[in-house]
């Protein structure tokens, strides 16, 4: 059982015997596994340790000014904006697993970059258990693990034996803030993964105000605190609408929510009807690329959490 008090002795201690008085730079994305990685290095080797908060181009609504408010003030931050690289990069993907795999090889390439800017000798990861078991067994690659050949950098994973609620404990423990800590899980690759087929601009945004929807109607409804994650995903497919009086031809979005401790397993609770309608009203009535909305309601296993 997790002793949260002696991990994190332990573990300052192991950075500190690792990196000594070399720097090293925090692939930071605002999420609770980098954040507490970010405090506990930090902790061992103080302003040593670089965040880099990478932009690219696939986040949801908010979230850069989001993150750059919590950080900026906390850690030795740097915000890194590659949306442009990472877009161009992925023109014309079908494949998730081949986005994924981009994206990882391009935060590297970014990283690196950074690193040799002030001569880091190390990158930070918050790898997480359910990561690797995942692309071990080969059920998902994940962009953490998506690492290059000849990488320069040295790669330290404070939290890789972790599950999601242990590394909620550590957060807890270090005093982050219980908004952070309780944040839910988003992926690296970002929206990459929850736009079915090529990525565009146009669907991009579209998944933007898709999410943001589910987002704030989930939350206002306090149903958040029954759930592990909560999440538009847009298909490929279109499908016929009716606009006023008028035929169109739209997206088909799906909504997903799923309650888990870890994300080794999870399941989709009892819904309410009236927030499930209320998501689907607002969805087709204020993103006018969008003509039906419908819900997922598969656990993991047989399917996994994001769709892609």
């Amino acid at each position: 059982m997790l002793n949260p008090k002696d991990f994190i002795k332990e573990t300052i201690k192991k950075i500190k015997d690792e990196i000594k008085d070399e720097k090293a730079i925090i692939a930071l994305s605002g999420g609770v596994d980098s954040s507490v990685c970010s405090v506990l290095v930090k902790e061992a080797i103080e302003d040593n340790l670089i965040a880099i908060f990478v932009d690219h181009g696939l986040l949801r609504e908010g979230e850069v000014e989001e993150v750059c408010g919590i950080f900026e003030e906390r850690l030795n931050f740097k915000y890194v904006d590659a949306s442009e690289e990472f877009l161009a990069s992925l023109e014309g993907v079908e494949d998730p697993e081949e986005k994924r795999k981009i994206i990882g090889k391009i935060f590297i390439d970014v990283f690196e970059r950074e690193a040799e800017k002030i001569q880091a000798k190390f990158l930070i990861q918050g790898t997480i258990a359910p990561d690797w078991i995942e692309s071990e067994g080969k059920i998902k690659s994940h962009h953490n693990l998506a690492l290059p050949g000849g990488m320069v950098l040295n790669l330290v994973e404070p939290i890789r034996d972790l599950y999601k609620d242990e590394v909620r404990e550590i957060g807890a423990k270090l005093g982050l803030p219980n908004k952070l800590i309780s944040r839910q899980p988003f992926p690296g690759p970002g929206l990459a993964v929850r736009i079915i087929g090529p990525l565009t601009k146009e669907k991009i945004a579209i998944c933007k105000r898709a999410n943001k929807i589910v987002s704030d109607e989930v939350e206002n409804s306090g149903f958040n605190k029954e759930l592990w994650q909560y999440f538009a995903i847009l298909t490929d497919s279109k499908v016929t609408g009716v606009k006023g009086d008028q035929r169109d031809f739209g997206y088909l979005v799906v909504v997903r929510m799923v309650s888990s401790i870890d994300a080794m397993t999870a399941t989709v609770p009892e819904i309410p009807w009236e927030l499930i309608r209320t998501i689907s009203r607002r969805i087709t009535s204020e993103v006018s690329e969008v003509t039906h909305v419908s819900l997922s309601i598969s656990d993991k296993p047989p399917s996994t959490i994001e769709f892609a």
